[in-house]
């Protein structure tokens, strides 16, 4: 029997996914509470969303001719935070980027754990990789909670939102693992790179990549990219918003002249409307990152507390810190590259792209344009839609 894969079925099999895929984490948010924290949005006067079964042409720049790509490598690696019990999905998100893209690159893999990795994981992934591979473990400072929070107040603030069935709510290893997002990038066998694409365990890639996107985005200038955009869960972030303002009205220096503010806000700035990119999908540029503008945008929000005593994502840090600091222009939508983490899946967008790539997803499941997707917010800030 099939089953019409709606919202609100995406809802509950987020919720599941949730409690599959790390159940140390905390109990997921059922799919009532999730819609109600959810900042649903209607279109602006004006503004014509893309109708039921709406294709758009790929972007005519990401379809770089056959016979150009992979000519020149950019300084970069491919990089995954992994646990040695995430061995079988990580074997299985390995082998797919490496048929798909990685085995032409050879790009050399970084992989980063809180402990050692053991001697089965570095072998049985050697075996599967065509490059250069490098196993590190995360720096003790990186990876636990710093003494100056107070644990007993971030426990009870753990507590509740277990209590309260938010996502990963009770767990403190998630909050470690957002916190070390936000400076991975300082390790010292990483700070030899420019460039990283995150890759998590488990994860899909639908079409072949037939040109290098480190190398388009140094050439386009790009900083930033992402192939799914979504709403977070409001209760993790109460805060947030209110300290991304103090810091910005502290340092109005660093805040871009064009900046992606209309994806992030619907009020000129009023208040954050939850919306931010996913970034177990990040290609990006770790010199933006180790930048002055966020290193200090990071510092200010780590004093506060809040990655402890709330449970600040490394999601929408990210995406806040890229549509503030950098030019609109200087994000990218991959719209070429069909990415899925269960339950979401991006499928590219017009036909083109679709047969370039032998594509296997579905198109019809794709998640841009669905109930909890803030793609609708990205094109309000790109002049509307890819034209038909």
């Amino acid at each position: 029997m099939l089953i019409k894969f709606t919202a609100t079925a995406r809802y509950i099999a987020l919720s599941v996914f949730i409690i599959r895929h790390h159940e140390d984490y905390g109990r997921a948010t059922s799919p009532s509470n999730i819609a109600a924290q959810m900042p649903w949005r209607k279109a602006k006067p004006g503004y014509v969303y893309p109708h039921e079964g709406y294709i758009p042409l790929p972007e005519s720049d990401a379809a770089t001719p056959a016979d150009q790509h992979l000519r020149r490598r950019a300084n970069a690696t491919l990089l995954m935070l992994a646990r040695n019990t995430d061995l079988e999905m990580a074997l299985r998100s390995v082998r797919r980027l490496e048929d798909r893209f990685n085995r032409r690159a050879r790009y050399p893999w970084t992989f980063m754990n809180e402990e050692p990795f053991t001697d089965d994981f570095k072998t049985r992934m050697r075996n599967i990789i065509y490059g250069e591979v490098t196993f590190l473990q995360v720096p003790r400072d990186h990876w636990f909670q710093p003494d100056r929070i107070d644990e007993e107040k971030a426990q009870a603030h753990r507590q509740q939102m277990e209590k309260d069935n938010v996502p990963y709510g009770g767990s403190l290893s998630y909050r470690n693992m957002c916190r070390l997002t936000q400076f991975f990038f300082r390790h010292p066998e990483v700070q030899k790179y420019r460039w990283y694409w995150r890759v998590e365990p488990d994860v899909h890639f639908h079409c072949d990549i037939t040109y290098d996107p480190f190398v388009f985005m140094e050439d386009h200038n790009k900083t930033y990219s992402f192939t799914i955009a979504l709403y977070e869960y409001v209760a993790t972030i109460p805060t947030l918003w209110d300290t991304v303002k103090e810091f910005t009205k502290k340092n109005p220096q660093y805040v871009a002249k064009n900046n992606a503010m209309g994806f992030i806000s619907d009020d000129n700035g009023n208040s954050y409307n939850n919306c931010h990119f996913w970034s177990n999908f990040e290609i990006a540029d770790m010199d933006f990152w180790r930048s002055e503008a966020y290193t200090k945008f990071f510092e200010y929000l780590d004093s506060k507390g809040g990655f402890y005593y709330e449970r600040w994502g490394d999601a929408p840090v990210h995406s806040i810190a890229a549509s503030l600091f950098l030019d609109r222009n200087q994000i990218h939508f991959f719209n070429d590259i069909a990415y899925e983490h269960f339950p979401l899946t991006h499928c590219p967008r017009g036909t083109v792209a679709y047969q370039m790539g032998k594509c296997g997803c579905d198109m019809a499941r794709n998640f841009d344009y669905d109930g909890i997707s803030c793609m609708r917010q990205w094109d309000r800030i790109q002049d509307g839609p890819i034209p038909v």
